[in-house]
C-alpha cells in the first residue's frame, strides 16, 4: 500500500474526537435535563453529569488502552489474542448483539420525536422505515466515509447547541439554580446512573481502530471526545434549569427541545428555530445511528467473514424494525431503553475494561 491509499485508509486525532463526541450526544441529550431534574434539587444535578462524565472517562481510558495495545487490529483480533478464538466470537457477538439493538431503538426513538414535532400527520412506522432505509444506505458503503462525515456533521451540531446558549442568555433567571448542595449525595450517586448511560458510545474505537495509523494519538483522542460531551451536557442542563426552573424541566419530557422553542433570533430571521434545530439534530442521530449499525456489521464480519456485509443487512434491518417497534408505549420504550443501556455498559465498557487487564496482566501486546 502506497503512501496515498494508507492515507485514505487512516483516520486522525480530529476524526476520532468528533466520531467519539457526535456517538455520545445521541438521543439522550433531548431526555436527559429531565430525568436528573426529577431526581435532584434545583440545579444540583450537574454533580451526576460530572460523576457519570468521571465514569465515562475511566472506561475511556480502558478501551483506548486497550486499543493502542493492539495497533491496527479490532476488537475481535484483540480478543482472540488475549483470550482463544472461541471466546473473542462470544465476546464480539455480544458487543454486536448490543449495537443493533441500539439501532433498533434509535430507529423508533427518532421516529416518536419526529412525528411529535415535525411530522405530526405521519404515521411512526413510516418516518422509521424511511429512516432506517437511510442507515442501511449509509451502513452498506466504506466504514471510512462514516467517519469522516462527522467531520461536516459535528462543527455544524457543535454550532447549534452553543446558539441555542447564547440566544437564551437574556433568559437565564440565577435564582431558578440556587441554593445548592440541596441533594442527598445517595441520589446525586443513584442519578450518575442515568448520566453514564448518555455516555455510551466511545466502543466504536474497538473497531475503527484498524483505521488509527498514529496509535500515541489514540488515548488523549478518545479522552477529548468524552470531555466535550460532559462539557455540553454541563451547559445544557444549566441553562434548562436557568431557564425554565427546576419544577417545570422535572415535568418536560424534551426540556432542550423546549429550550430551542424559546430562542428568538434577532431580526426574525428565523420564526421557528425549533425546527431548524431538528433538522441539524437528525444529522447527528443519522451518523450516530450509521456508525453503530456499521459496527455492529464490522462484528459480524469478524466472526463471520464468508457472509457479505449487504446481505447480512438484509437479514437484520426487517428485524431491527419489527423490534422497534414492539414497545407500544413510551413507557415501555424507556424500559427498553434502560436494559439496552446495561447491556452496552456489561458488554461495551465492562467487558472490554477486564480484556485489558488481563493482557496487562499476562503481558500479552499487539505483536501477540
Amino acid at each position: 500500500m502506497n503512501n496515498n491509499q494508507l492515507s485514505n485508509q487512516s483516520i486522525g486525532s480530529k476524526e476520532i474526537v468528533y466520531s467519539v463526541s457526535n456517538m455520545l450526544i445521541g438521543l439522550g441529550i433531548l431526555t436527559l435535563p429531565n430525568t436528573i431534574a426529577r431526581n435532584t434539587h434545583f440545579s444540583d444535578g450537574w454533580m451526576s453529569i460530572m460523576l457519570g462524565g468521571m465514569i465515562a472517562l475511566g472506561f475511556a481510558w480502558a478501551i483506548g488502552a486497550l486499543a493502542s495495545r493492539f495497533p491496527g487490529k479490532n476488537y475481535h483480533a484483540m480478543a482472540t489474542i488475549i483470550l482463544n478464538r472461541k471466546a473473542a466470537h462470544v465476546v464480539t457477538l455480544l458487543i454486536s448483539l448490543y449495537l443493533l439493538l441500539f439501532v433498533s431503538y434509535q430507529v423508533r426513538g427518532v421516529s416518536t420525536i419526529t412525528r411529535l414535532y415535525l411530522f405530526d400527520n405521519t404515521p411512526e412506522e413510516i418516518i422509521g422505515l424511511v429512516y432506517l432505509l437511510v442507515l442501511i444506505y449509509a451502513a452498506a458503503g466504506p466504514s471510512i466515509a462514516l467517519v469522516r462525515l462527522n467531520l461536516i456533521f459535528f462543527p455544524i451540531v457543535l454550532s447549534i447547541m452553543l446558539l441555542i446558549v447564547i440566544l437564551n442568555l437574556g433568559s437565564l433567571n440565577m435564582h431558578y439554580l440556587l441554593p445548592v448542595l440541596k441533594t442527598d449525595w445517595r441520589r446525586i450517586v443513584i442519578t450518575s446512573k442515568d448520566t453514564v448511560f448518555s455516555y455510551l458510545g466511545l466502543e466504536i474505537m474497538l473497531f475503527y481502530n484498524i483505521y488509527v495509523v498514529r496509535k500515541s494519538k489514540l488515548l488523549g483522542s478518545v479522552f477529548r471526545g468524552v470531555l466535550i460531551p460532559i462539557f455540553i451536557y454541563f451547559i445544557i442542563f444549566v441553562f434548562v434549569i436557568g431557564v425554565f426552573g427546576p419544577i417545570v424541566v422535572s415535568n418536560t419530557l424534551y426540556p432542550l427541545a423546549e429550550l430551542a422553542k424559546e430562542v428568538e433570533v434577532p431580526g426574525g430571521i428565523f420564526e421557528r428555530f425549533e425546527f431548524f434545530f431538528f433538522v441539524i439534530w437528525l444529522m447527528t442521530l443519522f451518523s450516530t445511528n450509521a456508525m453503530a449499525f456499521d459496527v455492529a456489521l464490522l462484528a459480524l464480519e469478524s466472526v463471520f467473514p464468508k457472509y457479505r456485509r449487504f446481505t447480512m443487512i438484509l437479514i437484520l434491518a426487517p428485524i431491527l424494525f419489527i423490534l422497534g417497534l414492539l414497545p407500544s408505549t413510551l413507557r415501555e420504550l424507556n424500559v427498553v431503553a434502560e436494559w439496552i443501556s446495561y447491556m452496552g455498559i456489561g458488554f461495551a465498557w465492562v467487558l472490554p475494561a477486564l480484556l485489558f487487564l488481563v493482557a496487562k496482566i499476562r503481558g500479552v501486546k499487539g505483536n501477540g
